[in-house]
């Protein structure tokens, strides 16, 4: 695989020369493009001397003649040649030069030819790493697919503590491998995915809702597009940029999400229901808003349609994968859940423990099988979760073409 390595000006960039190594011991071929502040730091013969080729430093050749010529295009070229752009250290400035569009140098015209996957490691001090203005750089450049590593805790230069040091090179380059080697398994599939909470309301002002945050289900969105799906997602009130790639239907209550997701069924080859719907809804809503009183206040609630069950009724041939959030006898309950809803296969995890399932980051769940198999995967970061879930996905519906499939 062919890696172009871009290198930021930052105090992290002599990383960089230990991150071309981890790549090379990977079997990708390294080309290396540093920033003029890049080389403050670093001297572009290190790179050479590692790599065997010539380090691109700037966007027009010093030697002027015929030679600037071809270096007026060098950029395109070398994005056609390379099918993955990693950059770190990626420093607050890239980042914001990368999602405004700014092009004034090698790398930065170089990312706006660039095709393929992009892979980003910031390092920077931790105030400018949490600043809103980085924040919002980083959220558009999500949108976009990229990949972003996030840096690492520790001392930083400057002498403080906190987050901003560059994540180890190591990492970068499992990071590269892994999406390098993505499966495609999933082409020609057009998976349907729900995710987040839904919101019920009480009032003009207050509403039932959970502690959802969408991560999960935005996670598996991202991933099934990775692995070739074309994905739907129905997305309950969340504050998640869109995945790449994946046509997002915005929905709040738990009515609006059964009408898109039986909107979407008959061109739906396979059915994920992430979504946390609530469980209750007030039928007679008031229009004004409800005083509060020194009385007890009685709410009449019903319960909302039961989205899953009738996806298992109508579900034909398609496959459907459903979702359960436990507080005990997690794999009892999913296994119930699976037979009673009719699903293909189930994922279950527990939701009364601190950093995991609900509004984290991190996910731990047991995979149900068809055969009753509980297969568990986690501790882990809900992208490598989602990954996880996929991979049975794909074996599963690559089973059952198989026992379609005439002799």
């Amino acid at each position: 695989m062919r890696v172009v390595l871009g290198v930021g000006g930052g105090i992290a960039a002599y990383k960089s020369a230990e991150l071309v190594r981890a790549l090379q011991q990977r079997g990708h071929d390294v080309q290396v493009v540093m920033t003029r502040a890049a080389r403050e730091f670093i001297q572009p013969l290190t790179f050479a001397a590692l790599t065997g080729r010539k380090v691109i430093t700037d966007l027009f050749s010093q030697s002027g003649g015929e030679d600037t010529l071809s270096s007026a295009v060098e950029h395109i070229a070398v994005a056609h040649e390379n099918e993955v752009l990693v950059v770190a250290p990626a420093t607050a400035d890239l980042l914001a030069r990368f999602s405004h569009g700014l092009a004034d140098d090698f790398l930065t015209t170089l990312y706006l030819a660039f095709e393929g996957k992009v892979v980003l490691a910031p390092a920077m001090n931790s105030a400018m790493w949490e600043h809103a203005a980085t924040k919002t750089n980083l959220g558009i450049l999500q949108q976009r697919g990229h990949v972003i590593i996030e840096p690492e805790e520790g001392w930083l230069a400057c002498g403080t503590l906190g987050a901003g040091r560059l994540p180890d090179p190591v990492r970068i380059a499992e990071q590269v491998d892994s999406i390098t080697r993505r499966k495609r398994d999933l082409t020609g599939e057009s998976i349907l995915i729900t995710a987040g909470p839904t919101q019920e309301a009480l009032d003009p002002v207050r509403y039932i809702s959970n502690r959802s945050s969408g991560k999960m289900g935005y996670a598996i969105a991202h991933a099934a597009a990775e692995r070739g799906a074309r994905v739907v997602l129905v997305s309950g009130p969340v504050s998640i940029p869109a995945p790449h790639n994946v046509e997002v239907i915005h929905v709040r209550t738990a009515q609006e999400m059964r009408k898109a997701v039986f909107d979407h069924l008959e061109e739906t080859s396979i059915i994920i229901k992430s979504a946390a719907v609530a469980d209750y809804y007030m039928a007679n809503v008031p229009q004004q808003k409800l005083k509060k009183t020194a009385t007890r206040l009685s709410l009449e609630l019903d319960p909302t349609p039961d989205i899953l069950a009738e996806a298992g009724q109508r579900k034909g041939d398609r496959l459907l994968i459903g979702f359960a959030a436990e507080t005990e006898n997690l794999v009892e309950e999913a296994r119930r859940k699976m037979i009673s809803k009719h699903c293909d296969m189930l994922v279950a995890n527990l939701v009364n423990r601190d950093g995991l399932g609900f509004d984290a980051d991190q996910n731990e769940v047991d995979i149900i099988l068809p055969s009753g198999q509980a297969v568990h995967a986690g501790p882990a970061d809900k992208k490598d979760i989602a990954e996880r879930i996929l991979d049975q996905v794909a074996t599963l519906r690559l089973h059952l073409r198989a026992v379609e499939k005439p002799a």
